[in-house]
């Protein structure tokens, strides 16, 4: 019988991996972590934490919900109140290095936090739906009040469509200290100027780059590569690059991009994640246009958003995708509530001639379609929500952290302490694995593109591509 792990954004099977690697991936230092809330986010959370052999608990007043937990996760279920302490106190609270509260209420998420503090828990992170609550830090003590980390996941997909919309060239992006590193992914056409050269070659013909390659992946392939000198650039590889704010000019030119200057968007879904969206599009002086089918929910984002057009209609029919007009739309953003919805719907944009289309969906198998069929970007709610979480299971000061989308490669922005082993050393001197690579340094708040003879000091913030089997020897560097 075939078994399947999950492993970066992949399904492995593991039947077919050696023993060396299913050793290592067991290696991780194992973490107490309390999730209470088993709905999509919280049970995408235990699956992510309990196939690192994380000892997770999953709490929930939702037997059914937990019953398909313990059927497909290796984890520990709990049926109570989260809310209250012989619940928590049941869930080994004092024991917790991390508690996430990931429940549909804020409220809740906030009080789980507090009290779960109060008993004993390490860090605490609730989950929020009003975004106002995550810019309270000025007025509030969150910490004081037992808080460590408020997310919200719609805030952060939202955030993440703004930044594709923003780079319309590219699939994927994420932005370090305010874009003072910037990641990018994009696939490479044939007139990009270096496909056929090394990286070597590239960086000999064109010195003086403002970029670096950070990860790569071979057209028809899975297997993710970290960019050395010797890395061949092909025609139709995905690149993963990191750029400073003067690179970013430079990666549309020499890797075939187009830049593309989008003004009109047409936005399928008014979700919390459409709502949010459209508000921050219309403030940035966006072209925005709202398809909504409930009548009371259309009737209220007209109210709230004076600036976009709002119309109430199925966005699933083509002819009234046609009468708005969606051939002169820049770019098509569905964010339904339904992810083949979402999908469909950007396929038939993308038939009108939409040049840049996002889909929101739930299902990470579908990262593997999104580029063979058609789709510019794919964002993931649940994804984004863990990236944000991830950090902190990290060894050493993680200020940062994501996933390359369809690849089995982590992003880390680490903050170099007095102590740490990389400490005013060249970078062409510390013992990276091959498996690993420096993207760019943050220095007093500038990006840089380090090279080898760069020396590295307290205080920087160096950001590491790694391989998953890899993870554990740079986070040593940092410790």
């Amino acid at each position: 019988m075939r078994r399947y792990i999950f492993f970066g954004i992949h399904f492995i099977n593991i039947t077919s991996l050696n023993t060396s690697f299913l050793i290592f991936y067991i290696n991780f230092v194992t973490m107490k972590i309390i999730i209470a809330g088993s709905g999509e986010v919280g049970f995408h959370l235990a699956k992510l934490f309990s196939y690192e052999s994380h000892a997770i608990t999953l709490v929930d007043l939702d037997e059914e919900r937990l019953e398909y937990a313990n059927k497909h996760l290796d984890i520990k279920t709990l049926l109570g109140d989260a809310t209250l302490p012989s619940t928590l106190k049941e869930a080994d609270i004092v024991n917790a290095d991390m508690l996430i509260a990931v429940t549909s209420s804020q409220s809740i998420n906030i009080s789980v936090c507090v009290f779960a503090k109060q008993m004993g828990a390490g860090r605490t992170v609730a989950r929020v739906s009003n975004q106002e609550l995550l810019g309270v830090d000025d007025i509030i003590d969150l910490k004081a009040l037992g808080i460590d980390e408020m997310i919200s996941p719609e805030a952060l997909a939202a955030n993440e469509v703004k930044m594709l919309l923003n780079q319309s060239a590219f699939t994927d992006t994420f932005k370090f200290d305010d874009g003072a590193l910037t990641m990018m992914g994009l696939t490479l056409r044939s007139k990009a100027p270096f496909i056929g050269n090394t990286v070597q070659e590239a960086a000999d013909i064109f010195p003086g780059l403002h970029f670096v390659p950070i990860a790569l992946q071979r057209y028809g392939t899975q297997f993710t590569i970290i960019p050395r000198g010797d890395t061949e650039f092909m025609r139709g590889d995905r690149v993963y690059f990191i750029t400073d704010t003067e690179g970013v000019e430079e990666l549309y030119k020499l890797t075939g991009a187009e830049k593309r200057s989008i003004k009109k968007v047409m936005i399928l879904g008014g979700s919390n994640i459409g709502r949010t969206l459209a508000k921050d599009l219309c403030k940035e002086n966006f072209s925005v246009k709202v398809i909504e089918k409930d009548h009371k929910k259309a009737i209220d984002l007209a109210n709230i958003l004076p600036n976009a057009l709002v119309i109430n209609a199925d966005g699933r029919n083509v002819e009234i995708l046609k009468e708005e007009n969606i051939s002169k739309m820049d770019a098509f953003v569905a964010v339904t509530e339904d992810s083949e919805t979402n999908i469909i719907t950007c396929l038939v944009a993308n038939s009108k001639g939409v040049r840049k289309t996002i889909a929101l969906v739930e299902n990470m198998d579908y990262f593997q379609l999104s580029h063979s069929i058609g789709i510019h970007s794919l964002v993931n709610k649940k994804l984004l929500a863990a990236n944000s979480i991830f950090r902190y299971l990290r060894k050493g000061e993680v200020v940062a952290m994501t996933k390359l989308n369809n690849m089995n490669a982590e992003l880390l922005e680490f903050v170099v302490k007095a102590d740490s082993k990389v400490t005013n050393s060249k970078i062409v001197d510390i013992n990276f694995p091959r498996t690993a690579v420096v993207g760019g340094v943050i220095r007093d708040g500038k990006g840089i593109i380090a090279l080898g003879d760069f020396k590295i000091r307290e205080g920087d913030r160096i950001v590491v591509c790694t391989l998953p089997k890899s993870i554990k020897s740079v986070e040593n560097l940092f410790c």
